[in-house]
């Protein structure tokens, strides 16, 4: 009787090991394939033994409870640090440079001025330390400014016509507070000659050679001024580009006229060295911006709209407080 029943189990047990088996060799193939494994090292585990547990799959970033989130992030910063794959100038080839020069010949022309200067700056000699400085606007009004030394009368005549000018740009600045009611002239005035005080108190220069002063020049009676920078160029240049934006334009090309007459005055008379003047044109773009932002601040606050921007992420466009990564 027993040799019965275990003829009719021993069939039965062989079956259910076989398929053990077949499902253990089959699970090891796919955890292979999977977490990477080696195949032939997953055939030639002991079948009767204990089978060795694979880490639990996991998606890319980790478990929400395990911190994923952070993982993720830190992957954001790594992929923003490391280079790309490929370098952008890899995939250029010489018909992409030359389109490059062709389609934008503003940028291509300023890489080559900078190599240009470059030499020029370290070939240079420096101005020694006693001698004075070398302005090439001094150098090129030389003829103007000979002719201003022997008439007196004649510099005289020019200082009083740029004092004109200097009351237009004031009368004009003054008009659009008080009777049109737009202050951006105004406070693009006041940032510049914030800003001229503070730098022409930090850097005090030498007054040129040759200087040809007149009791009618601004300020009246010829008192000490700030050279950098100059303030009758950028407050003309703020006077020009309030009208540009009312649709003056005839009265703003006629300012622009007037102010480069006004600056070959000052180089002739040695009444400021060209790098003042430079900046002056520069300072009238910058504080006009300021004053511009300034106005709007303060508009969206006033309808309750004003908020601070949110910091951006290093690592994509969005806000730091929108970004789910």
């Amino acid at each position: 009787m027993r040799d019965k029943v275990g003829s009719i189990i021993r069939p039965y047990l062989h079956e259910r090991t076989s398929d053990k088996v077949r499902l253990r060799r089959e699970a090891a193939e796919h955890d292979d394939k999977h977490v990477g494994g080696d195949a032939h090292r997953s055939s030639a585990r002991p079948l009767n033994g204990h089978h060795h547990h694979h880490p639990r799959w996991q998606p890319p970033g980790g478990s929400m409870m395990n911190g994923g989130s952070s993982s993720r992030k830190s992957s954001k910063w790594t992929a923003a640090l490391l280079p790309p794959k490929r370098a952008f100038i890899a995939s250029l080839s010489i018909e992409d440079v030359a389109g490059i020069a062709r389609h934008h010949p503003l940028p291509s022309l300023l890489c080559i001025s900078l190599l240009f200067f470059m030499g020029v700056e370290y070939t240079h000699g420096m101005v020694p330390s006693l001698a004075p400085p070398v302005d090439l606007g001094f150098v090129l009004t030389q003829p103007l400014h000979s002719l201003l030394a022997t008439r007196p009368s004649l510099n005289s005549a020019l200082a009083a016509l740029n004092t004109v000018f200097v009351g237009m740009q004031i009368a004009y600045i003054l008009w659009t507070l008080l009777v049109e009611g737009r202050p951006r002239p105004t406070i693009a005035t006041l940032f510049m000659f914030a800003s001229r005080g503070i730098l022409g108190s930090a850097t005090q220069l030498p007054l040129p050679q040759g200087f040809l002063g007149s009791g009618a020049d601004f300020p009246v009676g010829n008192v000490s001024f700030f050279l950098f920078f100059s303030g009758h160029v950028a407050a003309a240049v703020i006077a020009s580009l309030d009208m540009r934006r009312t649709r003056r334009h005839g009265m703003a090309w006629a300012f622009d006229a007037l102010n480069m007459l006004q600056g070959l005055r000052l180089l002739a008379s040695r009444g400021h060295y060209t790098i003042d003047l430079a900046v002056g044109v520069g300072a009238g773009f910058l504080f006009d911006i300021l004053a511009g932002n300034y106005e709007d601040s303060r508009r969206h606050a006033a309808a309750g709209e004003y908020q601070k921007p949110e910091r951006v992420c290093c690592a994509c466009d969005c806000s730091s407080g929108s970004c789910s990564s």
